[in-house]
């Protein structure tokens, strides 16, 4: 066998010099010099995860609080929503960060409302949570349609129960829209059709609602 003991190393000079320095530096501090980069890292990773996704934080609850009709589950559902896009951020590639956190967050509340199918046999159920709820500001974004006065004239315990009361199709898009601010290419991304549906769910929905609200604002003494 050949004798390996005095063979010369194959580590560059400078390799060699850097990996003593670091193995110095760590005996001195107690800390793996490496690892401080890796923290740094992942701190830089969510500061900057912060910047772009907190700012969406009112429409993603929006979102979840009438998909889910239910203000603990809509929390509990965003949660897991920036849980998830927090951990899949590296897979990021813009342009808009509002629709891909959307996007994710509509399969959370798809997945709790499957679950929900599986225990109480109908999906929804009452869907009716208190009272305390009906304060939270909903309507954020003035837009220049009919179904936008129409939010806006309207309180919020009427707006909720009328939206509320759409097919979960209609409601989806309709808040995405009317609430959400997104596009149609926007709401086609996040839902996962085509633009043609998108558009054709929200001219089915418009006249939903404003036949609702027709129907309250007749019963309204």
């Amino acid at each position: 066998m050949l004798d390996r003991s005095n063979a010369p190393s194959r580590i560059p000079a400078g390799a060699r010099r850097g990996a003593g320095e670091a193995g110095a530096a760590a005996a001195m501090t107690g800390r793996d010099p490496m690892a401080d980069d890796a923290d740094t890292d992942q701190h830089e990773r969510a500061r900057r995860f912060r910047e772009a996704a907190l700012p969406c934080l009112d429409d993603a609850f929006t979102l979840a609080r009438y998909l889910l009709r239910n203000a603990a589950d809509a929390e509990d559902a965003v949660q897991e929503c920036y849980l998830r896009a927090l951990r899949h951020f590296d897979s990021y590639r813009g342009p808009a960060m509002k629709p891909w956190l959307l996007a994710i967050l509509r399969n959370v509340c798809n997945a709790e409302l499957v679950r929900r199918s599986r225990r109480e046999g109908a999906i929804g159920g009452d869907g009716d949570d208190d009272e305390t709820s009906a304060a939270t500001p909903i309507w954020q974004e003035p837009a220049a349609s009919p179904e936008s006065d129409l939010l806006r004239r309207q309180d919020d315990a009427t707006i909720r129960r009328l939206v509320a009361a759409l097919p979960q199709p209609f409601r989806e898009t309709i808040v995405l829209r009317e609430i959400n601010g997104l596009s149609y290419n926007e709401i086609a991304q996040v839902a996962g059709v085509p633009v043609g549906t998108v558009m054709s769910r929200l001219a089915r929905a418009r006249l939903m609602l404003r036949s609702a609200w027709n129907v309250a604002e007749g019963s309204t003494p």
